[in-house]
């Protein structure tokens, strides 16, 4: 018998990343999980790896439209949830000049409201006990060149995890989040050619004190802690970034 037997899980922006990650951790360990993308295709790969303990639900996490169907989706699926995993996000990089304010709605949006209004609407189906995980990101506390937009938007998801810690209080739901740094997710090789990519991880590792750039599995492993192990935890954020904010 699996440590996450009979636990519910929901995890949004779980087709590919830390996303995924965190789903094969639980799934591993026994809890059903239903994940959410906007790719079909990834939704599609994703649910064929995670096997039959696993959910796969297209939702866009800027829509409030799908995000009601996604809850109303999740009750019929599982009625109560053990844990929630707001982890949908995008990145966006911009000098401050030419930051154009359809990027800067595009990151708001999906960064900040997708997360609110997901723990929002999901929250009657938590448990008294439960655990709510935010991904917000160390470039919430460094100024980073050409991320202004995204750091506002993950600083707003990191005053947000504060505030719905305090109001989910009553009905003993915790809510924490999650603060990666760099993580050798795959997503570099998406948006530039193999040996670009390769060069800047190489680059982004020497500026790291643990010179090395983190796993999703390592980042799976604190979402998993704090959803299910941090009984006396809220209103927190758990950097994993090899030290590279701290020291």
């Amino acid at each position: 018998m699996g440590k996450y037997e009979n636990k519910n899980v929901v995890i949004t922006g779980g087709s590919s990343g830390l996303g995924l990650a965190t789903a094969q951790l639980l799934v591993g360990a026994g809890a059903r999980v239903l994940i959410t993308g906007r790719d079909q295709t990834a939704l599609d790969a994703a649910r064929s790896r995670l096997g039959g303990n696993a959910i796969a639900v297209r939702s866009d996490a800027a829509s409030l439209s799908d995000i009601e169907a996604l809850a109303d989706r999740v009750k019929a699926e599982f009625g109560t949830v053990d844990a929630l995993f707001a982890n949908a996000g995008v990145n966006g990089f911009a000098p401050f000049e030419s930051t154009s304010e359809q990027m800067f709605d595009h990151l708001l949006a999906i960064n900040a409201k997708g997360p609110y209004f997901t723990v929002q609407k999901l929250a009657p189906l938590l448990a008294e006990g439960s655990g709510v995980v935010l991904t917000t990101s160390v470039a919430n506390v460094r100024a980073l060149p050409a991320l202004s937009a995204y750091a506002a938007s993950k600083a707003a998801l990191r005053s947000m995890t504060r505030g719905l810690a305090r109001e989910l209080l009553p009905r003993k739901i915790r809510v924490n989040a999650v603060s990666p740094g760099a993580i050798d997710s795959g997503i570099l090789e998406k948006s530039m050619p193999a040996e670009a990519a390769e060069q800047t991880k190489t680059q982004m590792a020497a500026d790291i004190p643990m010179l090395r750039l983190g796993t999703p599995d390592e980042v799976a492993r604190a979402v998993v802690f704090l959803a299910f192990e941090a009984t006396y935890t809220t209103g927190a954020e758990l950097t994993i970034d090899g030290g590279g904010s701290q020291l």
